[in-house]
């Protein structure tokens, strides 16, 4: 067994790295796939969020494991867990730090939360030219999408400019993703018929596609 292995990846920190790699996982476990996540992040956020769900739902919710480790033992952890899942996802650190292109060069496809702000767009470029240099396709997923479309279209000129490929799902500016991880769970288990969930699953299939 083989598992796609997904990488979150942003150089600038607050972009919802950890908050999309939760929901995904939740998503994917919900699709019948057994995922792994790899939080090799310095704040263990992730680690935090599964912590609390275990507290919630005992086991954590079926086929999800979320492992933290850090430094050179990194990439042996993701090939391990890719070998018994059909998923791994990895939650990496912001900047361009050794973790990260471990992470990126272990990767099937790079995801990269970005959200329609000027610092995040540009904050892109470097996260790409990695994602490049390692010859891993990328995939640029909108991130707390604000209702004024004019600027998120004016982002989205300037990101293509870069070469890359950008998702069709979005994630909108939705106090309901920060509301259930809080709960240990994903919009998904709280909300699943919202629009919050509705962009979980749209952006989980278009990822699955994109990652082969």
């Amino acid at each position: 067994m083989a598992g796609k292995i997904l990488t979150v990846a942003q150089q600038k920190g607050g972009a919802g790295k950890t908050t999309v790699t939760a929901h995904l996982a939740v998503a994917f476990t919900a699709a019948k796939k057994s995922v792994a996540v790899v939080d090799i992040d310095p704040q263990q956020s992730l680690t935090m969020w599964y912590r609390l769900r275990e507290e919630h739902l005992g086991d954590a919710g079926a086929g999800l494991l979320v492992s933290a480790v850090k430094g050179w033992r990194s990439r042996a952890e993701i090939d391990k867990l890719a070998r018994d899942h059909d998923i791994v996802l990895v939650d990496s650190p912001p900047h361009a730090e050794t973790e990260a292109k471990i992470a990126v060069r272990s990767a099937s496809l790079v995801i990269i939360p970005v959200q329609p702000s000027p610092m995040d767009v540009w904050a892109t470029k470097p996260t790409l030219e990695l994602a490049q240099q390692e010859r891993v396709p990328s995939l640029l997923v909108l991130n707390r999408v604000p209702p004024r479309a004019n600027l998120t279209e004016e982002m989205l000129a300037e990101i293509k400019g870069y070469g890359a490929k950008i998702a069709k799902a979005r994630l909108g500016n939705r106090v309901a993703f920060a509301a259930a991880l809080a709960e240990g769970r994903a919009v998904g288990e709280v909300q699943p018929r919202g629009l919050a969930a509705s962009e979980i699953r749209a952006l989980s299939k278009e990822i699955l596609r994109a990652a082969g």
